[in-house]
């Protein structure tokens, strides 16, 4: 990942602690929550409520997965071509604004800090699927030019 201007260790694991920290603020969040009196049909929270933290919390592993692929990259503990076959950070799933309006502000804030970091770490991943597929563009061309080195050596033989 040495190429990568905007990825370094530094970047990673301030992003992994800060999204440990919401890892835990999502599950003591979205665990158990006790039912609580908003007004709407209890059924109709509920399901807003397990909707939202399902993504939520889906979101936050998919970024700490993505974000643990670099750190083992960076650590020498994975390489390259491991990388390149599991480190690809899935999309996310936006939440649902009605879903979101029966939920209490300080949840749908957890909910769009989710989001919000997510989408920092996918342009990060973006930068780096783009530069790998430029590298192998460019290593490819260099393979080609050698094969037909080679070809031309093997001929005068």
């Amino acid at each position: 990942m040495t190429g990568v201007g905007n990825i370094n260790s530094a970047i990673i694991e301030s992003l992994y602690g800060e999204a440990l920290l919401l890892a835990d603020d999502v599950r003591a969040t979205f665990d158990l929550a006790p039912a609580k009196e908003t007004g709407l049909p209890r059924d109709h929270w509920r399901i807003a409520l397990s909707a939202e933290g399902l993504k939520a919390t889906t979101r936050v592993m998919h970024v700490l997965a993505w974000l643990l692929n670099q750190r083992a990259y960076m650590k020498g503990d994975m390489s390259e071509f491991q990388l390149q076959r599991t480190g690809h950070l899935p999309s996310d799933r936006a939440p649902d604004p009605e879903s979101l309006m029966m939920l209490e502000p300080m949840t749908r804030e957890l909910i769009v800090d989710t989001t919000r970091l997510h989408t920092r770490v996918a342009r990060l991943d973006a930068a780096w699927q783009a530069e790998r597929a430029e590298q192998n563009d460019s290593g490819t061309s260099a393979i080609h030019r050698l094969r037909e080195r080679l070809g031309h050596a093997v001929a005068r033989l």
